[in-house]
């Protein structure tokens, strides 16, 4: 027997008690043993469309909605008697006449009117708005998925009523509906195959369970819907042989995380003698992907011994002792200040500010590893305004090279150090450390950090795998990764599915950001056409005279939220940096909520507000987010505006700070709500300013 999990049963069991849940999932794993036991009490639901459907008793009041079919079983929703069986008679499981795929869909006749025409004014003359998707005709509509029985209502619907009828289609209609409105095109579901379980479409909502151990992997902690069910352009892109280094970009919440874990694991599954480094750029979220890897792996956790989750500059201190026994020291940040001012002293080097030394040291001199006043010569300093002639650069050379000389003396390095030395180490090593390494969040990598994975990467051409934003990158400017022989022209893959934030957020934080990034060697990472595929409020944003008065607008708000129904560990609250989070804190504490910094661990049944800044946003999701103290100062940061050397500098800052919004901005689900003090941040109006 066959067990075919839907997405429908997956998200219904998250509703239930935890201990519901555990009756549950014992139920099925009983299913799964021997349906046919007596103790299982299994009835036909008659009132329902489609042919074979039943329900399973859990406990006195929970009830299993499966279909048979053959020798397959369809775990389809679960819920209290009264509503699982409300559910199972207003829905029908089919194939779609014309793409062949599976799908669950509600019996139109039982539904409320969902589509009628909303009047563009009020008052006499007022005509309805016209039919969104008028110029599409019936065969169109088959051709995307659009169940036959709601035909009629796509044809009609306007724009003001889309989101409301969006909610009864298949994923796949609704998605190419949206795209249509959005950009004019129309794209058509893939064509029917064999076997309908096979059919792109259907495996975004079913999954063939392979025996006991799978179930038990997908029921007991699906960390997000993602995990098991891919889109199908996800899928694709998880599944595609790749001719040479590959890369997944797309804006936030298309789900670019899940793609690197599923490929991590197809990896490890296809091939038992790889041996995969799965990165990321900071502890916390290399920490999050490994906690993730667990969940989707389950069972087959033995896969996980050979994979290594750690953050790039751990895993090059990592190898860097297993090659020499010894481990390294660092260079703090005040200390190469000193030294570069010493050495500028030293050498007379005066027509320079320590800003620009310091400046020229962390842009340039340090992430390319230049080692030479030919190099310094020769390295294209990208986008930087102060042009330097020869004797320029041969009298900032003395000082920059002192500083060198000090360092190496002292055995200190600098991140950047320390991985072009790993890399040296590792350059013409055999067999290497890893076969395949898979990139998370690559907009924030530097050329050190590239230099190095490529160094210690296996000789195939599909060893490289990278996903990242390039309208996230907060910490690294920018580079040509064709220049270090990574070349991703041709494998480069844009996610345009936004599953995670409603329409509005999305919309409203895509005006931080141009429409295309382009990247310096020519991809482009092209935001139009992303759609989000539900709706939601739009974004709130309140300026207030003082900090008191925003301290008691946000604890009014965060005590609203929680009263209307959300969990305190369902809202974050963010700050642009560390001075802001006495303001943050002290808000939670007006609202009689408690909180937990992202330092902390969760305890056990953890449901507490989480509070931080910006910086460590990445990665995390919240049904709310308050993003607090957005002031003038602030946002911007002043000493980020006032420590700039030149012009380029001052560009890069107010884009890696529109960026840092972005990325905050994008961690709300459902609901985001920004809080100032007067002046507030210049940013606020871009975010709300009309399309």
């Amino acid at each position: 027997m066959t067990t075919i999990l839907a997405d429908t049963f997956r998200a219904a069991l998250t509703r239930l008690t935890n201990d519901e849940q555990k009756q549950v999932k014992q139920t099925v794993y009983d299913l799964q043993d021997d349906p046919t036991q007596p103790g299982l009490s299994m009835h036909r639901v008659d009132k329902t469309r489609s042919a074979d459907i039943w329900s399973v008793r859990v406990g006195r009041d929970i009830r299993i909605i499966l279909q048979k079919s053959g020798a397959d079983l369809i775990l389809a929703y679960v819920a209290h008697h009264d509503d699982a069986y409300a559910w199972a008679e207003r829905r029908r499981i089919e194939l779609h006449p014309t793409t062949g795929a599976l799908q669950i869909v509600e019996v139109r006749e039982l539904v409320e009117e969902v589509t009628a025409p909303v009047p563009a004014a009020a008052g006499e003359g007022a005509r309805p708005e016209p039919p969104l998707f008028a110029a599409l005709s019936r065969d169109d509509l088959l051709s995307i998925g659009v169940p036959l029985d709601w035909i009629g209502d796509v044809q009609a619907v306007s724009e003001d009523g889309f989101f409301e009828l969006a909610r009864h289609l298949p994923e796949e209609a609704a998605e190419a509906l949206l795209e249509y409105a959005t950009t004019g095109q129309l794209t058509r579901a893939a064509p029917p195959v064999e076997n309908p379980l096979e059919h792109p479409d259907t495996q975004r909502r079913f999954r063939v369970m392979d025996g006991i151990e799978e179930i038990r992997a997908a029921l007991d902690a699906p960390f997000e819907k993602w995990a098991v069910f891919l889109h199908p352009s996800q899928r694709r892109t998880v599944e595609r042989a790749y001719s040479g280094p590959a890369r997944v970009v797309g804006s936030a919440g298309t789900g670019k995380t899940v793609v690197a874990l599923h490929r991590v694991h197809r990896i490890l599954q296809s091939e038992p003698d790889a041996r995969v480094l799965l990165t990321t750029f900071s502890a916390p979220l290399s920490r999050a992907l490994e906690a993730k890897l667990r969940i989707l792996f389950g069972e087959r956790s033995h896969l996980l011994d050979r994979v290594t989750v750690v953050s790039f500059n751990r895993v090059a201190e990592q190898l860097y002792t297993l090659a020499t026994g010894m481990k390294p020291n660092f260079a703090g940040a005040q200390l190469i200040r000193n030294q570069l001012r010493k050495a500028a002293d030293e050498a007379d080097v005066t027509e320079v500010s320590s800003q620009f030394l310091l400046s020229e040291w962390d842009n340039v001199i340090d992430p390319w590893q230049l080692n030479s006043l030919q190099a310094y010569a020769e390295v294209p300093r990208v986008g930087r305004k102060n042009r330097l002639g020869p004797r320029q650069r041969e009298r900032l050379w003395q000082v920059f090279d002192a500083v060198r000389i000090h360092l190496a003396a002292r055995r200190l390095f600098t991140a950047s150090s320390l991985f072009a030395e790993t890399a040296a180490l590792y350059r013409d090593k055999q067999p290497k450390p890893f076969t395949h390494i898979v990139v998370d969040e690559a907009q924030d990598l530097g050329v050190a950090e590239l230099r190095f994975l490529s160094a210690i990467a296996a000789d195939r051409a599909d060893a490289l795998f990278f996903t990242g934003d390039l309208g996230q990158r907060i910490f690294r400017q920018p580079f040509s990764w064709k220049a270090l022989g990574v070349d991703v022209r041709g494998r480069s893959v844009t996610l345009k599915v936004n599953y995670r934030t409603s329409h509005q957020i999305r919309r409203a934080a895509d005006r931080l950001l141009p429409r295309s990034v382009r990247d310096l060697d020519g991809i482009s990472d092209d935001r139009a056409g992303t759609i989000s595929v539900f709706d939601g409020p739009e974004p709130e944003v309140y300026v207030c005279a003082d900090q008191n008065e925003e301290r008691e607008r946000a604890a009014e708000l965060l005590r609203g939220a929680v009263e209307t129904g959300l969990s305190p560990r369902e809202i974050g609250v963010f700050v642009r940096s560390e001075a802001q989070l006495a303001r943050a804190r002290a808000a939670v504490r007006a609202a009689g909520l408690p909180a937990r910094s992202l330092v902390d661990s969760a305890p056990e049944g953890d449901d507490t507000v989480l509070v931080g800044t910006m910086h460590l946003a990445k990665g995390l999701e919240f049904r709310m987010v308050l993003l607090m103290s957005c002031d003038q100062d602030v946002l911007p940061l002043a000493e980020r505006i006032e420590q700039v050397a030149d012009e380029f500098e001052l560009d890069e800052v107010l884009t890696t700070e529109r960026q840092l919004l972005y990325v905050a901005a994008t961690r709300a689900r459902d609901r985001l709500v920004i809080t100032a003090s007067t002046p507030a941040s210049e940013f606020i109006d871009d975010l709300l300013s009309a399309d």
